[in-house]
């Protein structure tokens, strides 16, 4: 079967909002907008520290990555960017694919996939399904993200893609094109196997992408148990089951310790919290748990620009009817900071200078940066907020001598 439909990417470019506060700089010319990285990891080899915008806090997960999804602000980092073993963290992936070939009508929650002896087979977690039965897509996908079931991944694997090798590249594939650079996938369940990995970054990102491609299907990360074959299994994930999340995911192996990958909105804020290689289930619990209150408890989104809102009242222009153009932002501009923070926002506006006459309404010149000094900048576009005229050759010829028009 052939590549999964329905990809989208998207990027990690945080948009913005920022409003008083914030001293404004001019600068000469605007640089390219760019993603939003991770925080400076300058720090994260130090033993138990984690970096945020804050300075170090100290973490007992060996890798961890917090990122405010709203605003695709990183909020803390350690060793985040460093391969590690998803354990079952990989079924996210799996669950992406799936959901792909679901949202692209290739296949229905209500069909069937026959269960393989391979897949009755499989060792670790599982929701035991029966050899020679055949298992809707809606409960196997339960069993995957509910019950971590190994057999129930390879089910979906082998009924979506033949194999579990042709659905583990497609996969791979998806992972590439939403943007995963440091993951790699060699089987559907997260079992060890050299080759395999992702880093806390990605697992960070490809949630956001399973919660903002796939709105619709994201709920099953959330239901707090489910039964199948007279067995009762509740959802892995404390936080979910405690109520401190609405998704989605934790792992386990030796190789990688103890992971977890949970999410939650309030007051219209989302947060994902990534950690794994914590020593303990209780100790993977606790610390998801505090670092979700301590993320939510730390920051607020402040809004400082608005669509539309002319930051550069008088940019300068040339050979044009009039001398200057007003410039406004294209885009609401929003900022995740530690809550007290907003006076040490700082805003700069980078355009050509002089625009070159003629000059259109609507026409983009330029943008504008905010951020905390030593942190990622978020980037808006600017526009001209009125059209300019160029001068005719006696008005060019009066402005060299220094009487253009005003």
């Amino acid at each position: 079967m052939g590549g999964a439909a329905g990809f989208s990417a998207f990027s990690l470019l945080a948009s913005s909002r920022v409003g008083q506060a914030a001293g404004l700089h001019r600068q000469g010319r605007a640089n390219p907008a760019g993603q939003v990285k991770p925080v400076n990891s300058t720090v994260d080899s130090a033993v138990g520290d984690a970096i945020t915008p804050m300075g170090p806090m100290p973490t007992s997960a060996r890798w961890a990555y917090i990122l405010d999804s709203t605003t695709g602000t990183a909020l803390l980092s350690r060793n985040a960017e460093e391969r590690m073993p998803p354990s079952s963290l990989t079924k996210m992936m799996t669950a992406y694919v799936v959901f792909a070939f679901l949202a692209s009508g290739r296949i229905r929650l209500e069909q069937e996939f026959p269960v393989s002896s391979k897949a009755w087979k499989m060792e670790g977690s599982r929701m035991f399904v029966p050899l020679g039965s055949s298992v809707s897509v809606e409960n196997l996908i339960r069993g995957m993200l509910i019950q971590s079931g190994n057999d129930a991944c390879v089910v979906l694997a082998e009924g979506i893609a033949g194999s579990e090798e042709r659905f583990v590249a497609l996969m791979n594939e998806a992972a590439h094109r939403i943007g995963l650079h440091n993951s790699h996938f060699m089987n559907v369940t997260g079992l060890p196997a050299e080759g395999h990995y992702m880093c806390a970054l990605d697992v960070a990102m490809l949630a956001q992408h399973i919660i903002r491609d796939f709105p619709h299907y994201y709920g099953f990360f959330g239901e707090k148990e489910f039964t199948f074959n007279h067995i009762r299994q509740g959802n892995r994930n404390v936080l979910v089951d405690k109520g401190l999340a609405d998704g989605l995911k934790t792992g386990h192996t030796d190789a990688g310790g103890f992971g977890l990958c949970a999410s939650s909105e309030r007051n219209g804020n989302r947060i994902i919290v990534v950690i794994n290689g914590t020593a303990s289930t209780n100790e993977r619990a606790h610390e998801g748990e505090r670092l979700m209150s301590w993320a939510f408890s730390s920051f607020e989104t402040v809004q400082l620009l608005h669509k539309g809102q002319v930051v550069e009242p008088n940019a300068a222009v040339w050979n044009g009817e009039h001398r200057s153009v007003g410039l406004a932002v294209a885009d609401d501009v929003s900022l995740t900071i530690p809550i007290g923070w907003s006076s040490k926002v700082q805003i700069s506006v980078d355009y050509p200078s002089p625009i070159p006459a003629p000059v259109v309404a609507g026409q983009k010149s330029g943008h504008v940066s905010v951020g905390l000094p030593g942190q990622p900048r978020v980037y808006a576009s600017l526009y001209t907020v009125s059209p300019v005229a160029e001068l005719g050759f006696v008005g060019r010829l009066m402005a060299r001598f220094g009487h253009a028009p005003q």
